[in-house]
């Protein structure tokens, strides 16, 4: 043991994580694994505030001088709600600053064999000046290798997002994005990083908040920014380890910044690491899957899984009137469908259209002759729950309310109102604002009986709003954070109301929404052959309870499309849509039998752990596979695509069965090694799909004779796992 490491006291240990947070001999706090120098860690808490940067100038947001400065002062751990949280106290002399940094560990379940690790930290300027923040980590890590104690065997993943196209996972060996720059020979590390981070209001617009590092041996860190407004990540190179930081928003990257006069406060946004000693990814997503569940709020939902039908995607689009919502009730309900959501478009009695003019949420009289409450009547009477679109947070500009709102309930900008895509964005922090949501909300549930709500997001409202001499990032955060409060009183006054979050499909996908709302929108992707690497790749940013995926079976569509469409959404949240009123006995028998096996299984999921057996899916690829561990075995689902562009299916690679059978693959499935079954293909009943299983080598051999099928499969029996 070297003497840095001697002169280290332990002040805290995460056995799950294998993690120490220790304190060196002049009083700096930082998280490692044991029995590393002190030199490739990084100091529990990093900040930088005007007058006070970096001490190694660059794209980094480590080395900062306040950083250098905390010191020990002391910590305490307490137990609330079955949890253990551990304080550290950090002082900084020269500033003032003082942090109390919050760690509270935890556990997977047995099987994920992972733990993880949420942090926030809160800041009190506790001088006698005022101190202007500009960036603060929630969370620091150093000394991250590869088991030989290299770089060589890291890998990097991380995950683009858009509109359309979410959930998309890259991976690169982390020497390609960190090259090694010969620190012996300059005295320094690089001055660059690998970065991720939002920009404007749509938390997931570019990116998922997420990202991993893993090793050659099955080891996995997995890390997780909780925030609906700014955020940002980075890992680089420090003394011969990699180091990972995670951050919610900062000036260089969303405007941020906060002043904090002599006893005021800031606390980050919280964030979470896991660690998975073996098993990849896979394990490292299941021990975040158990996090997830226990940090959102408890609701009934996340154990009854209502099929919802919506008249939008591929159908109404937008134009709903009674006369064509009626028959789409009678046939969701004979379907199966147990919640009918009447989408965008419900209000619109507005000759240049409703998408600059919204605000007011009232019904269309020339849509609905009768009235709304006739077709809500109408979908209860069958059973169902009602539920209708609302886009709170915006006010079109031709709105009476545009006008009539004070000028502070909107986000602004130089003194002057926000305008974006011809809307304006609510401040929910102006008790105006707020209180108009209410009524809206109130009118919808308490009167009219809604007991579903899908709440959409459709701008980019850009940096945020500057209320007084706030930042624009700062303003952003608070109206998030108000924002959350809202949805939160929502449902504490109507508690079996369902909340659905939804950002132009999955451009709002985070864990302060998620928390809070009962749902995700997975994607406003149309094209089904185009949905299955969403689909597959979703359950990575969100539990598989909440993971709502379109199902649109059409009647112009082939049994085999048919199939397809409604398999990809079986091991989520299923959003059925399509004109079922006007398909053919045959058609019809083939979306019942789809909602009829998710009834059976879905008591499984809400305690299932995802994984993706040939790993995660690339855009492109021909053969997807996504399955669930459940507590009566696996399930698993299983597309062939046609190859891109329509052109010949490729030659067998790294995701393609031995030999040159396109309509063969194999897939292993390890954990199942040993394990004897019949495979049974629990849908399409008309799949003309074949199975073998190598139970010595743990190998599903699949073979689906036609492309752009899918089947579903359930894998083990009880107690085989």
């Amino acid at each position: 043991m070297s003497a840095a490491v001697a002169e280290r006291s332990r002040i805290w240990a995460c056995p799950e994580l294998g993690l120490h947070a220790v304190v060196d001999a002049a009083g700096s706090v930082s998280l490692g694994r044991p029995d590393q120098d002190r030199a490739c860690l990084v100091p529990l808490v990093e900040v930088t505030a005007t007058g006070h940067g970096r001490l190694w100038s660059g794209e980094r947001f480590i080395e900062t001088a306040v950083g250098e400065r905390l010191t020990y002062r002391g910590h305490e751990t307490v137990h609330e709600d079955g949890r253990e949280r551990t304080v550290i106290r950090l002082t900084d002399p020269v500033t003032g600053l003082a942090a109390d940094v919050t760690l509270e560990a935890g556990a997977g379940e047995a099987r994920t064999g992972a733990g993880f690790l949420r942090t926030w930290v809160r800041l009190t300027n506790e001088g006698d000046t005022p101190v202007r923040l500009e960036s603060v980590t929630t969370l620091t890590l150093g000394g991250i290798t590869d088991a030989d104690g290299s770089l060589d065997g890291l890998s990097l993943h991380w995950a683009d997002n858009d509109w359309l196209a979410e959930c998309r996972w890259r991976q690169s060996a982390f020497r390609d994005q960190v090259v090694p720059l010969s620190r012996a020979a300059h005295g320094h590390e690089g001055r660059g990083c690998f970065e991720r981070y939002s920009q404007g209001s749509w938390s997931t617009g570019r990116h998922l908040p997420l990202a991993a590092l893993t090793d050659r041996d099955g080891g996995a860190w997995v890390w997780q920014i909780e925030s609906s407004a700014g955020w940002r990540f980075e890992t680089g190179e420090r003394e011969g380890a990699a180091y990972v930081a995670l951050f919610g928003p900062d000036d260089a990257h969303h405007q941020w910044h906060q002043r904090l006069a002599p006893g005021e406060e800031f606390t980050t946004v919280p964030a979470v690491l896991v660690r998975a000693e073996g098993g990849g990814l896979d394990a490292a997503f299941g021990a975040l899957t158990d996090h997830r569940r226990r940090i959102r709020r408890g609701h009934p939902d996340h154990r009854a899984l209502p099929v919802i039908y919506n008249d939008y995607m591929n159908t109404l689009m937008g134009d709903p009137t009674t006369e064509k919502l009626l028959p789409l009730i009678d046939a969701a309900a004979e379907a199966g469908a147990e919640v009918f959501v009447i989408d965008a478009g419900w209000y619109d009695d507005d000759a240049q259209g409703w998408w600059d003019s919204v605000g007011a949420w009232e019904a269309a009289p020339n849509r609905f002759p009768g009235g709304i409450r006739e077709v809500l009547d109408a979908i209860r009477r069958h059973g169902m729950v009602p539920g209708l679109w609302l886009e709170p947070e915006v006010v079109g500009v031709r709105s009476p309310l545009a006008r009539t709102l004070p000028p502070e309930a909107f986000f602004r900008r130089g003194g002057v109102r926000v305008t974006e895509h011809g809307r304006h964005h609510l401040d929910l922090r102006h008790p105006a604002a707020r209180a108009h949501l209410d009524e809206v909300v109130d009118r919808l549930v308490g009167e009219w009986g809604v007991g579903y709500l899908k709440l959409d997001y459709n701008i980019n409202s850009g940096p945020g709003t500057e209320n007084g001499h706030e930042s624009p990032g700062a303003g952003l955060l608070g109206h998030h954070r108000a924002h959350l409060d809202w949805m939160g009183s929502l449902l504490d006054r109507h508690p079996g109301l369902v909340l659905e979050n939804c950002g132009s499909g999955g451009l709002r996908m985070d864990y302060a929404q998620l928390a809070v709302a009962q749902l995700q929108s997975t994607s406003d992707q149309q094209d089904f052959l185009r949905y299955p690497p969403i689909a597959a790749a979703a359950h990575t940013a969100v539990t598989p309870e909440q993971s709502a995926v379109w199902a649109y079976p059409q009647p112009h569509f082939s049994l085999d499309e048919i199939g397809f469409t409604l398999t990809g959404a079986l091991l989520g949240r299923i959003h059925l849509s399509g004109f079922l009123d006007l398909m053919s006995a045959e058609q019809f028998a083939l979306v019942r039998s789809a909602i009829s096996v998710y009834r059976r299984i879905r008591p499984e999921i809400g305690g299932a752990h995802p994984l993706w057996p040939l790993a995660l899916p690339d855009w492109e690829d021909p053969w997807i596979t996504h399955g669930l561990r459940t507590r009566n075995g696996t399930l698993l689902t299983v597309w062939r695509r046609e190859s891109p562009a329509g052109g010949p299916e490729p030659l067998p690679g790294r995701r393609h069965a031995d030999g040159f059978d396109p309509a063969v693959h194999t897939v292993p499935l390890p954990h199942l090694r040993g394990s004897h079954f019949d495979p049974v293909v629990l849908y399409p009943t008309v799949s003309d799909c074949a199975t073998e299983w190598d139970t010595d080598r743990g190998v599903l051999t699949v073979r689906l004779p036609r492309p752009n099928t899918a089947v579903l499969l359930r894998l083990g029996a009880v107690g085989s796992e």
